[in-house]
């Protein structure tokens, strides 16, 4: 896609871009529509803005995935002011294809809603087919898109503070500089990190997303060996969503972290609950991010083995 300068508004971070864009859009009891399990924080900004979130339903055994449009179309009312989705999704790791995105920038079109994209992990798709998804390529869709961005995911870079909104809608712009002008800008060096960032080779991103692509294949593989764990593979991103056999993943972390060891060591994960609006799902479900070395994440998954075992047969048991 090409962009103009005006088309994008640096912010400090992505969640910055996502709060003023929040700020900017909603009003008190305004609604925003996501599909869940989605990032927490989520929550935080909408909530910031007086807004509600109307949680659009997925659920495991159809991948996670949610691009269904009367499902969306259900929840449109005349106070939502706009869909908010990840693509690729965090906490699932859907990958929407071509035709998904067209379909739901069609909704968004023809019921006046701002559509906001979080594509922060577009360079990681795993299937060729995919290629780098961004709902930009629909210039129709101009005045209701959204795209927020973020140099900590995208270079995996963490504890960069640069992110971008980008959109066409000069309106939303204006509101959105308004509340840029009353902060400080993003600091300097960081910017200029960013700049170059920028710059780097296209090999960058391959052999990031080669690597990403092997660290999945092996989470997916090993967690498919615990017995009753049900995960789906992620087709993007670098987060899956697995459930586990356990009462409650919240109850089991605290236990891990509490009771348990193997050779001085124990493991920890992002309890499945918190990625859901729908009060009851999620609650033997977690997710896992695999961001560290392939040997780590070996050592990881055998203790979360060996952890889900004892568990089983010295609490759950009880």
């Amino acid at each position: 896609m090409e962009l103009a300068p005006e088309d994008v508004l640096v912010t400090t971070g992505g969640s910055e871009a996502l709060l003023l864009t929040c700020l900017s859009i909603l009003d008190p009891y305004t609604e925003v529509i996501i599909p869940e399990p989605y990032y927490p924080n989520y929550t935080t900004f909408v909530h910031a803005a007086g807004g509600v979130i109307r949680a659009l339903p997925t659920c495991p055994e159809e991948g996670y995935r949610y691009a269904y449009r009367s499902r969306i179309e259900s929840l449109i009312t005349k106070n939502t002011r706009a869909i908010l989705l990840t693509n690729p999704g965090n906490p699932t790791g859907v990958v929407l294809d071509e035709k998904e995105m067209r379909m739901i920038a069609d909704v968004a079109k023809k019921h006046k809603l701002f559509l906001i994209c979080d594509e922060v992990y577009r360079e990681f798709c795993y299937d060729e087919k995919f290629g780098v998804p961004t709902m930009a390529r629909f210039r129709d869709i101009d005045q209701n898109l959204v795209i927020i961005d973020s140099v900590s995911k995208r270079f995996s870079a963490c504890g960069a503070r640069v992110g971008c909104v980008v959109t066409r809608n000069r309106e939303l712009q204006q509101a959105i500089l308004k509340f840029c002008q009353s902060r400080l800008a993003v600091a300097t060096v960081d910017q200029m990190g960013a700049a170059a960032l920028y710059s780097v080779d296209p090999e960058f991103f391959l052999r990031s997303k080669a690597e990403y692509h092997l660290r999945r294949d092996l989470v997916v593989s090993r967690l498919r060996r615990i017995p009753g764990v049900m995960v789906e593979e992620p087709m993007g991103a670098f987060y899956v969503m697995a459930s586990l056999p356990v009462d409650d993943a919240d109850k089991f972390q605290y236990w891990l972290l509490q009771s348990f060891q193997d050779r001085g060591e124990t493991v920890m994960f992002a309890p499945g609950a918190p990625f859901y609006e729908t009060p009851g799902k999620g609650v033997n479900e977690v997710r896992i991010a695999y961001v560290r070395k392939r040997e780590e994440l070996e050592r990881a998954l055998e203790l979360l083995e060996k952890g889900i075992a004892e568990y089983q047969k010295t609490v759950m048991k009880e």
